[in-house]
């Protein structure tokens, strides 16, 4: 298997800033001229830049270039860059997918044979965003009914997963310079866009329930805030599912301020049970975005982006430019599964499937400080004193990637020392073998401590 031409380029800008070829304050060559000069895609330079910004390697400087920064971010140990064949042995639990067999290979192999039998031309021949996207309106509709979300006063875009979404969430609300606030330990894409976008991003103080209602307050009482950006229902680092009365407060803090909400729900309805939406609490300022990548599988890049109908123009002229369309086909099968009960089978397999990871990971985790959801599909493990990036490249040693906390960090402020570590993209063996070997590295020192749960409302 080769690797992507991508992770080849940033492997070797790491490898030059280890060696001393490359230092902090190094100007690196235009996306267009290192193209150029590799005889590669601009799009394929960009890429490596971007993963290398994501761990601190480099800044990216409007109207000036890009530059070395002279070493990682903080608690950042990015496996990429290693040797083909031990990258290969790592068991990765350092990426978020969901569970993944046979069953979605079954049943995309069926929807591929019934589209050469029955395919619409509309799906050949789309090229208009307007007429492809409202013959799937009613699915899109039924879709977000069962995430809680009952379209009233709002608007449906289709895109082509949540990062699509996110982006045109974002673009809708805020300006370059505007502000942005969230969880203080929150999206680990949202850093690295919120920059691309020339926004500016604040993380703001969190308990159990989410953000706390006086950080808020604070926040736009001191400055203009333009954004509320929150991952509510358990998606977060975190794991925390908001209450309907923490909801409440921030809405009204929302209201007082004029803050438009983003609300991310990438997992949809992998919690059956939880608290109303903020798309419905507060449908006249309230963007909220969900897909069907997390919660039924990778490959299904379709995503619901709701907006309020005074932002509806505006959040598809920002869709146009930045994406013009969802794909035609991805859609076609997401809306006949969604029509035939096909997606809620796999979402019912996939709660199944992530209750036992989350079994599994409870076992061989017992007595370590670990935050957990019955049906989430990662876990998030403080490491107390330990220092965050010798834990994770002694995890490496013991073949097991897990992803660091400080990607995670909004806020300049020291975070905590911790992991997380995902259960979906690996078998229940190498995810058994993987969690007993964190255990064994965390308990190296230290005496063990109490499980804390965080439980769905």
């Amino acid at each position: 298997m080769k690797r992507p031409v991508y992770l080849s380029l940033a492997s070797t800008v790491l490898r030059a800033m280890r060696a001393g070829e490359l230092t902090g304050g190094d100007r690196l060559p235009t996306h267009r001229d290192l193209a150029f000069q590799l005889e590669i895609s601009v799009q394929t330079v960009s890429r490596a830049y971007d993963e290398l910004i994501r761990v601190g390697a480099i800044s990216g400087q409007v109207g000036r270039g890009t530059f070395v920064t002279g070493e990682l971010a903080e608690g950042t140990s990015p496996h990429f860059y290693l040797p083909e064949e031990e990258r290969r042995s790592l068991i990765d639990l350092s990426i978020l997918k969901p569970v993944g067999d046979q069953i979605h290979v079954d049943h995309m192999r069926n929807a591929l044979r019934a589209l050469t039998e029955n395919l619409p031309a509309e799906v050949v021949h789309s090229f208009r965003p307007a007429n492809t996207a409202h013959a799937y309106d009613t699915t899109a509709r039924k879709w977000l009914k069962y995430c809680g979300v009952d379209l009233d006063a709002q608007s449906a875009l289709i895109t082509n997963g949540n990062t699509a979404a996110m982006t045109v969430a974002l673009m809708t609300v805020a300006n370059p310079g505007d502000l942005v606030v969230t969880e203080e330990i929150g999206h680990h894409t949202l850093n690295p866009l919120a920059r691309y976008l020339g926004l500016r991003l604040t993380g703001l103080r969190t308990d159990s329930d989410g953000i706390l209602p006086q950080a808020f307050q604070a926040a736009c009482s001191n400055q203009t805030v333009k954004a509320l950006y929150l991952m509510p229902t358990g998606l977060g680092p975190h794991l925390t599912t908001m209450s309907t009365a923490r909801r409440i407060e921030l809405v009204e803090i929302a209201r007082e301020h004029d803050v438009f909400i983003i609300e991310s729900d990438a997992w949809g309805p992998l919690q059956s049970v939880r608290p109303a939406p903020f798309a419905m609490l507060a449908p006249e300022r309230t963007l909220y975005f969900t897909s069907l990548t997390k919660c039924l599988m990778p490959g299904l890049r379709v995503g619901y982006l709701v907006v309020p109908d005074a932002l509806s123009a505006a959040a598809r002229n920002r869709h146009l430019v930045t994406n013009w369309m969802a794909t035609s086909m991805m859609v076609e099968i997401a809306s006949r599964w969604i029509d035939d009960g096909t997606a809620l089978t796999l979402v019912n397999w996939q709660i199944k499937a992530a209750f036992k990871r989350n079994e599994i990971a409870a076992a061989c985790l017992q007595g370590l400080p670990f935050l957990k959801n019955p049906t989430g599909l990662h876990v998030w493990l403080p490491l107390s004193e330990r220092d965050e990036t010798k834990f994770i490249e002694a995890a490496r040693q013991l073949g097991v990637a897990v992803a660091p906390g400080a990607s995670f960090c909004i806020s300049d402020t020291p975070h905590e020392s911790a992991v997380r570590i995902c259960l979906g993209g690996v078998s229940e063996i190498e995810l058994s073998n993987g969690l007993a070997a964190i255990r064994k590295l965390f308990l190296k020192q230290d005496e063990p401590v109490l499980t804390r749960d965080v439980v769905s409302i």
